[in-house]
């Protein structure tokens, strides 16, 4: 239990500076998307605006690990399914937390896509997943998410991050709800740091920067974005504005 309470301190080292995470394992799901290219060199300009943990594939840690440096984070993402396959919402699981921690790993990273017919397949994946965690001391990460046209609405995605909390997760990933009030609802009844995702590409940098200042205000404990974060350009400065209005002053690179 130690190991895991001094791991998660090192995440969430003060509850008024919000998690800036950037989960970087597209490439398995979606291919080598814009922006991501090459795993590394965005990992080394993600560092350079202030990043604190950033989220790959155990095949990816190769890469990442030569430029990773203090303190950034480490989590290793477990779960995968491609495009190409006829059932791409369900995600299968394709590592141990054994695995994770002999990568480097500070978090395990599972996901489970809710409202699909596979859901109790990943359910099931992870309870093993977070059994796992637990005898190693190592900290599970949950994507949660609804697979719904409008990708859930705000009770569904409030019923799936307490059903991953429930099941043992330590930090939940999810949607934006939608709006702030029901953000504050989706955070109240979720007993672990709930992280927000961004999806696709939406709005100007400025309309991005004002929805994750209204998340953290809501009472998320950070975010864990990635396409809508580095399929901008140029990337630096818009981390190191993200990191400044997650860290205050003191946590933004000069």
């Amino acid at each position: 239990m130690y190991g895991k309470q001094l791991r998660l301190n090192r995440i969430f080292p003060d509850r008024a500076r919000g998690l800036f995470s950037v989960p970087l394992d597209h490439s398995v799901s979606m291919g080598p998307i814009d922006g991501l290219e090459s795993t590394a060199e965005v990992a080394r300009e993600l560092q350079e605006g202030g990043a604190d943990l950033l989220i790959v594939t155990k095949g990816a840690v190769r890469e990442v690990a030569p430029v990773l440096r203090p303190p950034t984070l480490l989590g290793v993402h477990m779960s995968a399914s491609t495009s190409l396959g006829p059932n791409p919402d369900h995600k299968h699981r394709v590592g141990t937390a054994a695995e994770a921690v002999g990568l480097g790993a500070d978090l395990l990273s599972v996901q489970v896509n809710f409202g699909v017919e596979t859901e109790g397949e990943m359910l099931a994946d992870l309870g093993e997943a977070v059994d796992e965690a637990r005898e190693l001391g190592l900290p599970l990460l949950c994507m949660a998410y609804v697979k719904s046209a409008d990708g859930g609405s705000a009770d569904e995605l409030r019923h799936a991050c307490r059903a991953a909390a429930d099941l043992g997760a330590d930090v939940v990933k999810t949607s934006y709800p939608g709006d702030p009030g029901e953000l504050r609802h989706l955070v109240r009844s979720t007993p672990v740091p709930v992280l927000i995702g961004g999806g696709i590409r939406a709005g100007t940098d400025d309309e991005f920067l004002q929805l994750v200042e209204g998340c953290i205000t809501a009472g998320a404990r950070g975010i864990c974005i990635g396409r809508n974060l580095f399929q901008r350009s140029p990337l630096l400065p818009l981390a190191r504005r993200l990191a400044r209005m997650l860290h205050g002053e003191a946590g933004t690179p000069p």
